[in-house]
């Protein structure tokens, strides 16, 4: 029993913690920041303000996470981002393919949790910072209101991930808020003030039916005049959670201060909203449904902005400009909103997206005047305008996860993050990136402590594409479609292809490529063939007579004929897939994007692959073969599909597919690294959506390494994931090591980006 009488004033325990870095934010950016920098090898501490990680993914939130992928709605094709980002993603997808709010709360917690280098601190509240000098952090204060403890958090390196900037703004770093003038960076698509400066928050809620009639009374502060709301014709009874992204307010309010404001007037929207649905008599349907859940938080958008040494700007987004710091991508739609948002006589979002992913520099990654914050998130260096890019979470946490290295390098080199790129160490941190999956677009991999370099490489067997076995499917050709193929410069030699057609009709073939390398918007025709089609079976000899000047992918475009069934097949192989010309509302893409002249946007056509279990490849025959599915490709520095496959695949036809690595003399090898095919294509929504398979039919779920003396080194049965690190328990000193891969079904031969040893 604890018994006090005394009247004095009391203080809340104190606790004093000291790291390498301390991170501010639990959001999926705080989150991918600190494993990143823990297996870096990092002292982290993580704190975060509320009882669950994930922030606007988490089930306080409920909002899908997307990147460049898009909703598989843009030309970014294999775009997923890499590292953490793609670990949570992939685990998520093989645990909660229902997308299960609760269950992505687990997943983060548990992969966290499992990092001995992180102490965690949920419910907890960063409230000042103390500061060794004008430009230099030296902690800041945090109190938990769970434990009513206070905590003084120190370290040399302090990173920023809590969307709005608390580390930032009360250690006085640079920042803007709102949107900036057309004139400031020549951006066209900077928004007047009608359309308004900030992005508003949002609240999200789930319906449920329980089979029998439920009655609702709404709360009195409900929005009574539906009317109000110009698109109220578009809700219904069927949508639910983040689908109703565009119920947004707040975007001409303080969306740092006001926010509880804005929460108020969004639950008065929901209520009413749920009011109309139940009881205005035009949904019979909603009869059984009740109210499961109402988001309490707001899920933000934007509020402030901080400035680094470079800030991105429009055409760093859309022109795809090159910077010599690139540390990661993005390749979201510049998607701004109007102010008003649920109020607005506008479209609820005005999106534009590039022709392909766009780098992003390390300069716009640490603050400008506060010599040793990081930001992360979407807080980064950017103008408004791509800011609406750069903001959406994937990209905001694969930016997170280049501070966590960034970090790593600063403790080991003695430096602060400016001095990563100032004082040359830019490569250091984008060769250790590379290393950890963190894909950056035009970088290769060049490592010289990686023994497969040295290795001579063979391989049991290597896929020399000529023609896809098996027995075709036939498929009407309602859309456009194209076999997205990767061809060797040089001439193109003949097709064939099979249509069949129910009367005397033509078929228009085109032979499309990207203009600019590693794209896979097709705007580029090569050549164009009018083929007669007879009716029934018609076999085709397709012959473009045009050559390519550098290996790349092709788009072999058959266009839309209901008259034509194109002959389609189950056979799937890493780096190839079918593209249609698709329509995906969801985001903004009709078949073609035509902007206004005056917003610097580009036209282009959108090439889209389908959903699986849709999506199935043109049974195309090539006879000349594609030879581009080689064993030294595992060690190309490039771990996805590019302007080439960059794996090596073995023949359908291949017993038992394997690789073996030799060298003149024995190596003493501790690390095996495994870059596995989980479908970068795949945007793998992480909550509301369902997924229709739990692991990428690419990927190779078992798997043997044997030293010289057919000894197994290690094994795996069951793999999902993208990245397999094999931490021997003692080294292996061996000439010779032979991994033997099963394909993953009858229809994927096995596939491998890369294999690292040290």
């Amino acid at each position: 029993m604890i018994k006090s009488g005394e009247t004095n004033s009391r203080s809340f325990p104190g606790i004093a913690l000291n790291a390498d870095l301390v991170i501010t934010g639990g959001g999926l950016s705080g989150v991918c920041c600190a494993i990143t920098a823990a297996r870096q090898g990092l002292k982290v501490v993580l704190v975060q303000d509320r009882p669950v990680l994930g922030g606007n993914s988490s089930s306080e939130i409920r909002l899908w996470i997307l990147g460049a992928t898009s909703h598989m709605g843009n030309n970014n094709r294999w775009a997923r981002e890499g590292g953490l980002v793609d670990e949570i993603l992939v685990e998520n997808t093989y645990r909660n393919p229902e997308g299960n709010p609760i269950i992505f709360d687990m997943v983060l917690l548990d992969k966290v949790k499992k990092e001995p280098n992180i102490t965690l601190l949920l419910n907890t509240a960063v409230y000042a910072v103390e500061k060794k000098d004008a430009t230099t952090i030296s902690s800041v204060k945090a109190f938990c209101s769970q434990n009513q403890k206070e905590y003084l958090l120190s370290a040399p390196l302090f990173c920023d991930a809590s969307g709005d900037g608390v580390v930032g703004f009360l250690s006085g770093a640079a920042f803007r808020m709102g949107a900036e003038s057309r004139e400031e960076f020549g951006e066209k698509f900077a928004p007047s003030a009608t359309y308004g400066e900030l992005l508003g928050h949002t609240l999200y809620f789930y319906s449920k039916d329980t089979g029998k009639p439920v009655t609702f009374i709404p709360p009195e502060f409900a929005l009574k005049d539906i009317t109000k709301i110009p698109r109220f014709k578009t809700f219904n009874a069927k949508d639910f959670g983040c689908r109703l992204w565009w119920v947004e307010y707040g975007g001409r309010l303080d969306t740092v201060h006001d926010t509880e404001d804005i929460k108020w007037e969004l639950w008065k929207v929901i209520y009413g909203v749920w009011d109309y649905i139940k009881n205005s008599g035009n949904f019979p349907e909603a009869t059984t449904l009740t109210l499961e859940w109402v988001g309490a938080i707001p899920g933000k958008r934007e509020s402030r902005r901080f400035e680094g040494d470079y800030m991105m700007k429009q055409q760093d987004v859309i022109e795809q400009r090159t910077h010599e710091d690139a540390v990661a991508f993005g390749g979201w739609s510049v998607d701004l909103h109007p102010a008003d948002g649920v109020f607005s006589e506008k479209p609820g979002c005005n999106q534009w997206h590039s022709k392909g992913i766009y780098q992003i520099p390390y300069r716009s990654l640490y603050s400008k005047n506060i010599t040793n914050l990081f930001l992360a998130g979407r807080i980064i260096s950017a103008s408004h305008v791509a800011f609406a890019s750069t903001r959406v979470m994937a990209t905001a946490a694969y930016v997170s996860q280049a501070v966590g290295v960034a970090a790593a390098v600063c403790k080991e080199k003695n430096i602060l993050p400016a001095d990563i790129f100032n004082k040359g160490y830019i490569t250091t941190l984008q060769q250790r990136l590379l290393k950890t999956g963190q894909y950056v677009p035009g970088l290769v991999l060049k490592d010289s402590q990686d023994l497969v370099q040295s290795a001579v490489i063979t391989a049991s067997s290597e896929l020399v594409f000529k023609e896809f076995p098996g027995k075709p499917l036939l498929k009407p050709l309602t859309l456009s479609v194209a076999q997205l193929l990767p061809l060797q410069k040089g001439e193109v030699a003949p097709f064939v292809f099979h249509a069949d057609a129910t009367g005397n009709t033509e078929l228009e073939v085109e032979l499309r490529v990207s203009s600019k390398p590693g794209n896979y918007t097709p705007d580029i025709t090569l050549a164009k063939q009018t083929i007669p089609l007879h009716p029934g079976r018609n076999c085709v000899d397709l012959r473009f007579n045009t050559s390519i000047e550098n290996t790349a992918y092709a788009f072999v475009t058959f266009m839309k004929n209901p008259a034509v069934e194109l002959h389609f097949t189950e056979k799937r192989v890493t780096g190839m897939l079918s593209v249609f010309n698709s329509v995906n509302k969801a985001v903004s893409n009709y078949g073609k994007q035509t902007p206004p002249e005056d917003i610097g946007m580009e036209a282009f056509e959108f090439w889209c692959p389908q959903r699986r279990p849709e999506g199935h490849n043109i049974d195309l025959k090539y006879h000349q073969g594609i030879n581009l599915f080689q064993a030294e490709n595992i060690r190309n520095g490039t771990d996805r599909p590019t302007s080439a496959p960059n794996a090596w695949v073995a023949d359908w036809n291949d017993p038992q597919p394997r690789l073996t690595l030799k060298w003149t003399a024995p190596q003493q090898i501790s690390t095996i690294d495994l870059f596995l095919d989980t479908d970068y294509d795949h945007p793998m929504e992480s909550v509301l959506m369902s997924h229709p398979e739990t692991v990428m039919p690419f990927c190779v779920r078992h798997y043997r390494i044997k030293d010289a003396a057919g000894n197994i080194v290690a094994e795996k049965k069951d793999n999902y994931q993208t990245h397999n690190r094999i931490q021997l328990e003692q080294p292996v000193i061996t000439d010779t090591l032979i991994i033997e891969l099963e394909h993953p079904s009858a229809n994927v031969p096995a596939g491998l980006f890369a294999v690292r040893c040290y």
